[in-house]
């Protein structure tokens, strides 16, 4: 059976710079933030099954206090250890799912993979388009490591991984999102990245302005919730700490 562990990286507000500042709940005002911030959550995912530790996207890329990455102590607060992610699978490439791809020393400054024992799964076109789009939503440093690293697979279209992660390429958020399905013939779990991050999109007909198709991205997620519906998915959701993750 698989385990599910939710790794909150808590709360952010976002603004035109796409610049991420954490943002306390209770304590803080959005009113004291940019005009037009945005308030996100941020939450990757580990999957324990029979054959691997999965992660599903790398979250920001913080450090603590004490300078440890933040998706590395959220592991092994749980008791894992970070070196044995055995997968890492990325729905798309934007800074807010890919800052903890990679990570540069402190003190050397040499930039690596912060899973490198893991084979890392990100969509070929998506690591194209990053690269060309980098700026504002993409950062070039955190990922062009993927590039030139051989524990990367670039995946082009639908298949599947080891006979029982399924991948679909959606679009939608953006063009070359995919999203991923892990059958292990007992449960079955979905991550939709940000074609399905809150569970309230998902019970909503809600665009959304941010999304490169936003009506594609609304069709998806009633497609995604009726299928899961009739086949007894566990839905993940990145950007929704409330209720991480739920069956319909």
């Amino acid at each position: 059976m698989a385990r599910i562990i939710p790794l909150s990286e808590g709360s952010f507000t976002v603004d035109a710079t796409k610049r991420f500042s954490p943002f306390r709940l209770g304590t803080d005002n959005l009113q004291d933030r940019p005009h037009g911030s945005l308030l996100v959550e941020i939450q990757p995912f580990l999957v324990i099954t029979d054959r691997d530790y999965i992660l599903f996207d790398a979250g920001l890329g913080f450090r603590n206090e004490d300078g440890v990455l933040q998706i590395h102590q959220h592991l092994i607060d749980h008791g894992i250890n970070p070196m044995e992610i055995t997968k890492v699978l990325m729905s798309h490439l934007h800074k807010d799912h890919s800052g903890g791809v990679s990570a540069a020393d402190p003190i050397t400054g040499e930039r690596t993979l912060t899973f490198p024992n893991a084979t890392y799964y990100v969509n070929n076109e998506e690591m194209l388009y990053a690269m060309e789009h980098a700026g504002k939503s993409y950062l070039a440093e955190d990922i062009v490591l993927l590039q030139q690293r051989d524990n990367v697979v670039f995946t082009t279209g639908n298949g599947t991984i080891d006979g029982y992660i399924h991948y679909e390429l959606t679009g939608g958020h953006c063009p070359y999102h995919q999203v991923f399905l892990v059958d292990d013939g007992e449960d079955k779990v979905f991550f939709g990245g940000d074609v399905a991050p809150q569970i309230s999109q998902m019970r909503s007909r809600f665009v959304a302005k941010y999304d490169y198709d936003g009506k594609r991205s609304m069709e998806l997620r009633q497609e995604f919730m009726e299928r899961g519906k009739q086949e007894g998915w566990t839905f993940l959701f990145y950007h929704d700490t409330k209720e991480p993750f739920a069956k319909f």
